[in-house]
């Protein structure tokens, strides 16, 4: 689908009361987006590097408690931490996306795919919580509260990440996967600002963030840094609603934040360049609107990375 009829029908989707705006939107989704069928391979991968990244660290992720920023649809992270032996998982969402469905085709893709699940977790699979899993999963009726209970999950939403009530240094590692990219910087702030106080005093964060312009996944015609040629009041345009909103940040703004709440960068985990739009620069064949133009190519065609910290204090 071309990007600006994408954006136009979500802005109008978005300006729905909430009930029926949820609903169209998931509909969508469900009918000619990315949730016709569930494959949580991706997202289980991030849940295992991050698993990975805190062990270089030398701790040891299990037994310890996890807050996830933007659940999603399908809390297939927290369904991996504990899976690989987490002791809670409280995950937090300021839109209630969650589905009954999705999470019982989630599980489903785990135990039809069991070869290929338990090679890519490897020696990292709690294979008792799996079979915990599996004898759940055979009950008739799915249960949300049943699933929460069982995989030790914690859902909040709506919810604020940056005003959660949670106790002082309650959680020991601080994640998301693709979430910071759909916040504005001030309220990420916030949240860091929150994650401070919550996390204990040697606990990690551990943030996975795509660079990208999301629309470009779904239009082809266009590359990973299209909207980079857009003034802020011409791409609030087409960025204005809650279901695509992205805050184009680049690779160094986010170093900057972070380090503007304390934090003292441990490790960058950085993905692949992207070739495409790497010589579209080069080419000057993209003309970049003015707040891009002082930054490095190399920073403007990152395509996403794990930034893990830590607060200074600690």
């Amino acid at each position: 689908m071309r990007w600006k009829l994408k954006a136009k029908i979500q802005n109008a989707i978005s300006v729905l009361p909430s009930a029926p705006s949820y609903a169209a939107y998931y509909w969508l989704q469900r009918k000619i987006g990315g949730l016709k069928r569930s494959k949580p391979i991706n997202r289980f991968s991030a849940a295992i590097n991050i698993w990975k990244i805190i062990q270089e660290q030398g701790i040891d992720p299990a037994g310890k408690v996890f807050f996830e920023v933007g659940t999603g649809r399908i809390p297939d992270l927290a369904i991996a931490f504990w899976l690989m032996g987490a002791e809670k998982i409280i995950t937090v969402d300021v839109n209630p996306y969650l589905k009954a469905e999705l999470i019982d085709e989630s599980i489903q893709y785990i135990f039809k795919n069991n070869e290929a699940i338990l090679s890519l977790f490897g020696s990292l699979m709690n294979t008792k919580r799996l079979e915990e899993l599996q004898e759940f999963h055979r009950i008739p009726h799915f249960s949300i509260s049943g699933f929460f209970d069982l995989c030790r999950v914690e859902y909040m939403a709506p919810a604020d990440a940056a005003d959660t009530s949670l106790s002082d240094q309650s959680i020991d590692f601080h994640t998301s996967k693709t979430v910071f990219e759909h916040i504005p910087i001030e309220v990420l702030k916030l949240i860091m600002e929150e994650g401070n106080r919550i996390i204990k005093n040697n606990g990690l964060f551990i943030h996975s963030i795509d660079y990208g312009d999301h629309y470009s996944y779904s239009d082809k015609n266009i590359s990973r840094i299209n909207f980079l040629q857009y003034s802020d009041e011409e791409w609030a345009k087409y960025n204005s609603n809650k279901y695509m909103y992205m805050n184009r940040l680049r690779h160094d703004d986010y170093i900057n934040l972070f380090e503007s709440v304390g934090h003292q960068i441990l490790k960058v985990q950085e993905k692949e360049k992207n070739q495409p739009s790497i010589d579209l620069l080069n080419k000057s064949g993209l003309h970049l609107d003015d707040k891009f133009r002082s930054k490095s190519i190399e920073i403007l065609t990152m395509t996403g990375s794990f930034i893990v910290s830590q607060k200074n204090d600690s």
